[in-house]
């Protein structure tokens, strides 16, 4: 089964779970943005939740199915059309062919998720088919996808459409701990990072959040030695602004690593767009293992009762 691209929009990619264990040969994590609403658009649409999809950034992007296919998507608030048919994300649909899939510009969140049933069949590479757009590695051609692109997908067996999941609220907010170089701040420092709204700002990319709304000072120099960073540190440059790292992060740098998004907001984090407003709430280690536990806890039982349904 193939599908058409009509239309790309600002940026679409091919997305999965991300390269493990790799970041010792300086290859980033890569993958979702948001990996919460990859994993619930894999699971209605029929596949294993670590499948391949496509990852739509604020939208805009039309596509046409070459043969009957099931899919689902999920994610950002859009307007998505189907032959001109409103959708719902986190519910299982069957496209005939020639049908036309088109979705509208963010309305609240930063990024869909569109799996098909069979995923996204491009080679894997180092263990993932996601795009890893600075290297130019893996996905489609290791780039955003373009007009007239002809994406080609997975078997998978038939579906039948009508299942449908209520998807988590994002919030304002990204639960934090405190990071490695957190006793570098004054308490003044500590305090406005903590209370400040901040806004994301129009550099944002996958690699990170660039965040405006204060200037911080801290009790240390301007950059430490290089030391290892992953998706979801917040950085704090000479500027006196945080950067919120995602999914492309790099895996070394030299800023202060005040706080750390807990694993359970990554996804949350990857639904903020530029222009919105989010604050950093603290939390223990306790509460962010028990976020994580619960949320682990919600997919499971989504996967259950999926898999009852298909029975």
């Amino acid at each position: 089964m193939t599908l058409t691209v009509l239309k790309p929009g600002p940026l679409t990619t091919v997305q999965d779970l991300g390269r493990d264990g790799y970041a010792a040969l300086g290859v980033p994590h890569g993958g979702a943005c948001d990996p919460l609403s990859l994993r619930l658009a894999n699971l209605v649409a029929g596949n294993d939740e670590g499948a391949a999809g496509l990852e739509i950034t604020l939208g805009g992007l039309a596509l046409r199915f070459d043969a009957k296919t099931t899919f689902a998507w999920a994610g950002a608030t859009m307007q998505v059309t189907l032959d001109g048919a409103m959708l719902h994300p986190a519910h299982r649909y069957t496209a005939g062919k020639g049908a036309v899939l088109r979705f509208g510009f963010a309305e609240r969140g930063a990024r869909a998720y569109l799996a098909l049933a069979g995923g996204i069949a491009v080679p894997p590479i180092l263990g993932s088919r996601s795009t890893g757009l600075l290297a130019g590695m893996g996905g489609f051609h290791g780039r955003a996808l373009r007009r007239d692109d002809v994406v080609e997908c997975g078997r998978a067996p038939r579906q039948v459409p009508g299942v449908a999941v209520a998807q988590p609220e994002r919030g304002e907010h990204l639960r934090v701990l405190p990071g490695p170089d957190w006793s570098l701040l004054g308490h003044a420092a500590q305090r406005q990072l903590l209370s400040t709204p901040w806004q994301v700002g129009l550099a944002s990319n996958r690699m990170g959040m660039r965040l405006t709304g204060a200037q911080l000072e801290c009790d240390a120099s301007d950059s430490l030695d290089s030391h290892a960073v992953m998706p979801g540190c917040v950085q704090l440059p000479p500027s006196g602004e945080p950067i919120v790292l995602l999914a492309d992060a790099q895996t070394t740098g030299g800023y202060l690593r005040p706080l750390v998004v807990i694993r359970a907001d990554l996804w949350r984090a990857g639904q903020f767009k530029p222009g919105d407003t989010l604050r950093f709430a603290e939390v223990d280690s306790d509460a962010a293992l028990a976020a994580l536990a619960a949320q682990r806890d919600w997919l499971a039982r989504v996967s259950r009762s999926l898999a009852w349904e298909a029975r």
